[in-house]
Formats: C-alpha cells, structure tokens, sequence
C-alpha cells in the first residue's frame, strides 16, 4: 500500500512539473511572439511616415491583444495607446451586412428583394438611377449602379460651407437624383457607400429601430466591443487627430480635429461605415464575423461568396466583405477610409487568426512603400494557428 502511494505521488509530481514546464515554455515562446509582431509595427512605422497606429491580433484559441506605435498627436508627440479609437471608414460596413444577414436568417428579409418593395411609394424614389431593378443583394455587393455620392464635388464643398449638417438619409441620395446611372443593376461593379444607406434605410425599416442602437445590441455589447463607438457628431470620446493632408476636400484642412470637435460632422457616413474603433476591436470583430459566431455560418459563408471588383487583381467582393489573395493565402475582411485615418482588417481562415491595423492619417506617400495589407499579410506569416499569447 505504501509503495502503491509513492508510486501515485510520483506519477503526479512528473505531471505537475511537466504541466509547468510546458506552461514556462509557452510563457517564453509567447512573450518572444509579441515582441516579433511588435519588431514588424516599429520597423513599418520607421520606414513610413505617418504618425502612429494600432495594431490588433485575435489568435486561433480566442486570445487577442492590442499594440500601438508612434504618436497620436504629432505636435504634442502624445504616444500613441492600443485603446485609443480612430473612425474605421468603411469596414463599419460589416456590421451593416452582418445585421442584413440576420435579418435573412430570420426569414425578415431576401438577398432579392427589391428596393422597391420597400421604398417604392416615396415621392423621391423614382429619381434615383436604377431604382426599379435593385436588388438588396446588389446594393450589398456593389453591383446597383448607385454611385458615390461623398466624393461629389458638390457634396465635398457644401460640407465644407456646412460642416456641422446633420445628415439624413435622404440628403445623401439627393446628390444622386436624376443622374444617370454607369451601368444596368447587377451588370457592372462600382464601390459606392450609398449602396449601404439604401441598404441602412431597409434595416430601419424591417427593425423599426434606429441601426445604431440595433448594431449595439446584436454586436457591440454582445462581443464587448467596448472601444468601438458610433459616429454620431462632431465630438467622439477618445478619438485621437487625424491628419487628412493638405489637399483634403472634406472641410480643407490637415487636422481633423479642433477644440476637441471634427472639423466635420462624422454623422454624415452613417451605415457606410459609421464606427469609431481600434485595432484591437476591429480584429476580433472579424474573428467574430467570419468563423460565424456574430451571424450564422452559413450566412458568414454567403457572406465571401464574392464578385470580381476593381479593388486589386483578383480581389472579390461578397455581401459585405472584401476578399484578397495574400501570401498567406485569402483572406476576409474590409478597408476603410476617413479623412485623416485608414484602416485595415483582415481574416485568414487557413489559420483562423484576424489582424486589423489602424492609421492616423490619410496623407498620399506615408507607408514608406509597403500599404497596411502588405504589413497584416506579413504579420501573419508570424502567427501560427497553434500559438497562443497570454
């Protein structure tokens, strides 16, 4: 009985202090990973000339963590911090998709419905291109024929003459009324955040609810998001400057915030990106989205089934996503544009890792020649899917 005892002690003091040493290796395997991946932001942001940004990476097992680099005020050389938010342009477009999705899933609502099942009877809608052949699939994958309306000049210098308009809906398509449209609906691709306002208005109107607070209660909460913001006005919390560059056409000016207060209305993008976020956020919320935890899978599968698109050779566009070869293989995600801030976010279903990069400026020529999508692919060929990060 005595020997059976020891013999059990000494199996279980084996266990314990190999469970140990497994657990110190990957401590140590762990902290050189993060310092790489932290080596790969410092040299990038060395070469580039942008002032800062923040990095997020979300791990096969669910573990994530932020980095940040450089400044996030240029002048004040305030450093930058992983938390600090920046307007995420257009990859605010996934929570708009992934909202419609549910909604499909629901049986609420069809990839081909037309528009004018919902929008039919308003006195505005039979002057907007295309408007009796779009379907919900086509303003989602941007084959409508609707153009961009926030690049028009004369939305641009009206913006400027009134930064601080609050934007319906119906303001933005006006500057689209009666123009003719580039091609037939579902026989070209164009990307055009209009498609997302149409595609907004439909989800308010199935809800009956405001999107944001509809996108807060499906995702932000859910996934706690908790640096992921709604651009609502002028004054965000913890936005950090943005330089847009001496030729900005969005209010004519390099910083993007002033006392406090964009020198613009953020408002005015809404379902065609609409968030403020981080890296951090913005990498598990495509972890999230992809491997069909915020949405169903088969809806996150339908979601990258894409069309070819002017984005780069043999990039595709699904309902919501871009879809872009990599050295890593494809991947799944958004860009996203503001004045003053660029983003990127990117899924790599080989290795079921998420990276997504944020930038505090716009400028032409800052990246040093190696764009945020070269840099998340790069980082990826460090991440392997079995690692792990504490």
């Amino acid at each position: 009985m005595i020997m059976r005892r020891l013999f059990f002690s000494l199996v279980l003091l084996s266990a314990t202090i190999a469970a140990y040493s497994q657990q110190t290796a990957r401590s140590t395997d762990s902290a050189a990973f993060k310092q790489q991946i932290e080596a790969k932001l410092a040299e990038w942001h060395k070469a580039g000339k942008f002032p800062g940004a923040t990095l997020g990476v979300a791990f096969a097992n669910g573990e994530s963590f932020g980095l940040a680099v450089g400044y996030s005020d240029r002048d004040a050389k305030t450093p930058m911090k992983p938390t600090d938010r920046m307007p995420a342009g257009s990859t605010g477009k996934t929570f708009a998709a992934a909202m419609a999705m549910q909604l499909v899933k629901d049986g609420k609502l069809s990839l081909d419905d037309k528009v004018e099942k919902f929008f039919g009877k308003e006195p505005w809608f039979g002057r907007v291109s295309n408007a009796k052949e779009i379907t919900v699939r086509q303003l989602m994958n941007h084959t409508s024929g609707l153009v961009r309306y926030e690049f028009k000049k004369e939305f641009t210098d009206f913006l400027t003459a009134n930064p601080y308009k609050v934007w319906t809906p119906e303001d933005r398509l006006a500057y689209l009324f009666d123009a003719p449209a580039p091609f037939e609906a579902g026989k070209g691709w164009e990307y055009s955040d209009t498609n997302y306002i149409v595609l907004g208005m439909i989800l308010e109107k199935i809800t009956g609810k405001k999107f944001y607070d509809e996108a807060r209660n499906r995702f932000i909460k859910k996934f706690k998001l908790d640096d992921t913001i709604a651009q609502e006005g002028p004054v965000m919390k913890g936005v950090v400057q943005g330089y847009a560059g001496a030729n900005n056409p969005f209010g004519g000016k390099d910083a993007m915030i002033e006392n406090g207060k964009f020198i613009v209305n953020p408002q005015l993008e809404w379902t065609g990106g609409g968030w403020a976020s981080t890296g951090h956020d913005l990498a598990r919320w495509a972890k999230a989205l992809y491997e069909g935890k915020a949405i169903d899978p088969a809806m996150a599968a339908m979601m990258v089934d894409g069309v070819p698109a002017k984005l780069g050779p043999n990039v595709k566009y699904g309902l919501g996503a871009i879809i872009r070869p990599t050295q890593n293989g494809t991947t799944y995600g958004h860009s996203g544009f503001f004045p003053g801030y660029v983003t990127d976010m990117m899924y790599f279903p080989d290795k079921k890792i998420a990276i997504a990069i944020q930038v505090n400026t716009s400028a032409p020529g800052v990246f040093g020649g190696k764009g945020p999508a070269r840099l998340l692919a790069e980082i990826a060929e460090i991440v392997s899917p079995s690692a792990t990060i504490k």
